[in-house]
């Protein structure tokens, strides 16, 4: 985590500083809300910014939004004056810190205020396989495409390939593609030159530059437009970029992941994504499942964000009733992790026993989460089985399938062609010729069992 503290250092802001680097955070010092915005135009980088509160904060902020920089504050003083810190707060600070601070204070705001704080829980076999393959190719520097479902989880498995990678001590930046307008993401990608549009008072950085050395995300790709894939797709190949209004081209030395929850190759056939740019972004492609087809991940997220939001809130860190797991075991979370997320955190605040009660797990619509029926389970038990068959099928070819079909109709049949020939609508004369080739070409072909014909 990057920390920016702005004010005049002190002794006490020094211990502040000195506890806040003992927490993992890298910290830097400017004096004055000028050069904050300075700095921070000039891509030095923060995720959070530590002001006195006897600066204008409103001011600091209200110049940052003008520049779209938009970094957390929180304000801090030696005083402890409460009207100085509500009028902080007013002004658009998180948080406030008293100085002389508390080292666990100051590490729980850092935690909080920059949500830093993600770790990966794992236990379905199906992300534990993503999760292997992340670890696989983490260490290299190839362009990572993560796909999946919006809310299960791509941030922050990009941000785990960032952590195992050579590049973990360098700046993790992430640009969010869909919100920001497509007049503006230029800019914020590339940077600019002052005077190169109205508006731009000053030179500003991009987040090309200001990831230099380490990891860029590109949150949502599929939403950039044409134009703007074209000079992305020169700046990955080139590893330089040009800032919107610049005369030369500006080197840099970043890693590119990607995340998408639509169907790039379906965008590239529809004109709307370059093929040539997706084919340079997909070196590896790691699917995020949706959270209904990692059943064995939905208790161990839920206990997580219990505990999470118990601690947030300083509320009693209670255990899941039976009722409730199995209410959350069986939901099918079109959400996905996102949905699990707001779901517990209510659940929280809502819950008045000993356990978090079925009650208190409610939908976003406010009503409690449904019973599951016998009849449902049985439904989504065959939903969820007929998936993972749809899914072992992709990837393979049509004779690959033919067989598998053929060899597991077989078995069905105890080894019995004439039965196995009926069921698959084909002569037993075709049968005959594709078990001959498939042990011709060494494949194991179900011999009759005891009883059963081999006619």
């Amino acid at each position: 985590m990057r920390l920016l503290v702005v004010g005049k250092l002190n002794g006490q802001l020094s211990t502040a500083v000195k506890m806040a680097m003992s927490a993992g955070a890298k910290v830097s010092h400017v004096e004055s809300i000028s050069a904050a915005t300075h700095a921070l135009r000039a891509g030095q980088g923060a995720d959070l910014l530590l002001v006195d509160y006897d600066l204008d904060i409103g001011a600091l902020i209200e110049a940052n939004e003008a520049e779209r920089i938009r970094v957390p504050v929180v304000a801090c003083g030696v005083d402890n004056d409460a009207k100085k810190a509500a009028d902080a707060i007013r002004a658009g600070a998180k948080e406030f810190i008293p100085l002389p601070p508390e080292a666990e204070m100051i590490a729980a705001v850092l935690a909080a205020v920059s949500d830093d704080n993600r770790p990966m829980v794992v236990r379905d076999a199906a992300m534990q396989s993503v999760i292997a393959m992340a670890d696989q190719v983490a260490a290299s520097e190839a362009s990572i495409l993560i796909t999946g479902e919006s809310g299960s989880g791509k941030e922050v498995i990009a941000r785990y390939v960032h952590q195992k990678s050579r590049r973990a001590s360098r700046p993790f930046i992430s640009v969010n593609c869909a919100a920001i307008p497509e007049n503006l993401l230029e800019s914020e990608l590339f940077g600019h030159e002052k005077g190169a549009f109205t508006g731009a008072v000053a030179r500003r950085i991009g987040k090309f530059e200001e990831a230099n050395g380490g990891t860029l995300l590109l949150d949502e790709i599929s939403e950039m437009d044409a134009r703007l894939q074209a000079k992305l797709l020169r700046a990955i190949q080139e590893r330089e970029i040009d800032r919107v209004g610049g005369s030369k081209p500006v080197k840099v030395d970043i890693r590119i992941l990607a995340t998408s929850n639509r169907d790039l190759a379906q965008a590239v056939r529809e004109g709307t994504f370059r093929e040539d740019l997706l084919y340079r972004l997909n070196v590896v492609n790691l699917r995020l499942p949706p959270l209904r087809e990692r059943p064995g991940d939905v208790l161990a997220l839920a206990e997580h964000f219990a505990k999470k939001y118990a601690k947030a809130n300083g509320v009693p860190d209670r255990p899941l009733s039976a009722e409730a797991k199995r209410r959350l075991a069986s939901h099918r979370w079109p959400g996905n992790v996102r949905e699990l997320e707001n779901a517990m955190h209510r659940a929280v605040l809502l819950s008045i026993g000993p356990e978090i009660e079925e009650t208190a797990i409610r939908l976003p619509d406010g009503q409690p989460m449904a019973a599951p029926d016998a009849g449902a389970r049985a439904a989504q038990a065959a939903s969820l089985a007929a998936e993972t068959a749809t899914r072992a099928f992709v990837g393979q070819t049509v004779a690959a399938m033919e067989q598998q079909l053929i060899l597991d109709t077989l078995e069905h049949c105890l080894g019995n062609r004439t039965h196995a020939a009926n069921i698959l609508g084909i002569s037993i004369r075709t049968l005959r010729n594709k078990l001959k080739e498939y042990s011709e070409a060494g494949v194991s072909v179900p011999a009759p069992q005891m009883g059963a014909s081999a006619a």
